[in-house]
């Protein structure tokens, strides 16, 4: 892995082992050398599946199959690849999958639809999946319900460290547990979840009531991030339950008995996109953009991404520039209602524009200073409604450039 995001966390988190769980990763030199390269998780009998995908009309074989596989709600292996995307590789990207799946469902003795499959890296390029193949026997047997890091690494590409998360949440008055990771670092502007990212939980939860609660956490966590306006041809983020923590039956998603799963699911979404956006590329900050008074949450959502996404907002960020007129540029650009006359900017808690103009008095002293930190905050006005939404994103820096302009040489 590259040297290590100043964002990063101070501290990783160590998964526990989950009921109904075994994790193993695999060098299988597809791309990388002296790393593993591919993961696998075992999923007990009866586990149910829920998914979400990229919206992107160029979308990864991978991405094909599992769309597919998720109408029978049951899973029982995940194979994850680093370092080829399967991406735009035609009628032989599928072939790959159908192959790869196949060999799995034989050594797993499951039918192929119980097995999911995900790939990460350079677009374009065939995948030899016989090394996949080959090296399953020997990936399976290394199998164990402790490997949650190992696992997380070896679906890393740019990334400068493992995306963990868990949570404990109740049920029924029963315990279950939440366990997740995930790998994102650039091409970060999700159009569903994000890039890869794989969250289980002992909790039973039918199929149709996982993916109701999947599909309403991305909104807020992995629909709310970006790092460089870049949708992902393969962005995949699945969910499982293997219903091993014996809970009460939940009549769907919004059951009372799940208020508190509910919760803590959502908030384990949101730290797992907020670590890819800690680890974008080349970042040195990290950037909170609060909009309200928009037209409605969808303008302001789009307001905020509109900011977020914007190359002169984030140059300015990365200079430690209180440059807001930026900002006012990006309100401007959305194509969501807006009034120059009655917008309000603050930086890092501090007023500096309303009513279409630079605050009387303005000290730009105490905005410099915020800037020059690592957690930038913008809040943002617009004036016009009631609609409100957060979204984040990091800083664009010149080793953005050095990352993206070397990455596959």
């Amino acid at each position: 892995m590259a040297t290590l995001s100043p964002l990063a966390p101070k501290t990783f988190v160590s998964l526990e082992p989950l009921a109904g769980i075994r994790l193993a990763s695999h060098a299988c030199g597809l791309r990388y050398q002296g790393r593993t390269d591919l993961m696998v998780a075992e999923l007990a009998p009866g586990t149910t599946v829920a998914g979400v995908f990229t919206r992107s009309l160029t979308a990864s074989a991978p991405v094909l199959w599992c769309r597919e596989a998720l109408k029978g709600g049951a899973a029982r292996l995940v194979l994850v690849n680093s370092g080829n995307a399967n991406a735009f590789t035609g009628s032989a990207g599928v072939a790959s999958v159908r192959r790869t799946v196949e060999a799995a469902a034989k050594i797993k003795g499951c039918k192929p639809d119980e097995i999911f499959i995900a790939s990460t890296g350079t677009i374009g390029v065939p995948l030899e999946d016989q090394k996949i193949t080959d090296a399953l026997g020997e990936a399976m047997a290394g199998l164990s319900a402790d490997k949650w890091r190992a696992a997380a690494e070896a679906i890393l590409t740019t990334d400068t460290y493992p995306k963990m998360a868990t949570r404990t949440a109740t049920i029924g008055g029963v315990k279950v547990r939440i366990n997740g990771f995930c790998k994102g670092s650039g091409m970060i502007a999700p159009d569903m979840a994000t890039m890869l990212a794989f969250v289980f939980t002992d909790a039973a939860l039918p199929a149709p009531v996982l993916q109701d609660l999947l599909a309403a956490g991305t909104a807020g966590s992995f629909n709310a991030i970006t790092v460089d306006s870049d949708t992902s041809t393969s962005d995949t983020l699945l969910a499982f339950a293997t219903g091993q923590a014996g809970n009460p039956v939940v009549s769907g998603a919004k059951d009372p008995a799940l208020r508190d799963f509910r919760k803590k699911f959502n908030d384990l979404l949101l730290d797992l996109a907020l670590q890819v956006v800690r680890d974008g590329e080349g970042a040195s900050k990290f950037l909170r953009i609060n909009v309200t008074g928009a037209a409605s949450a969808r303008a302001a959502k789009a307001i905020a991404m509109a900011i977020a996404n914007s190359p002169l907002v984030k140059t300015a960020v990365a200079g430690e520039d209180a440059n807001w007129g930026r900002i006012v540029m990006a309100v401007g650009k959305s194509g969501e209602k807006a009034d120059r006359d009655l917008l309000a900017i603050r930086i890092g808690g501090v007023e500096v524009a309303r009513d279409g103009q630079v605050v009387p008095g303005y000290d730009e002293e105490p905005v410099t200073a915020h800037m020059k930190g690592t957690d930038i905050v913008f809040d943002v006005d617009i004036g016009v409604g009631r609609g409100k939404a957060t979204v984040w994103t990091c800083d664009l820096t010149h080793a953005y450039i050095d990352i993206n302009g070397s990455y596959r040489t």
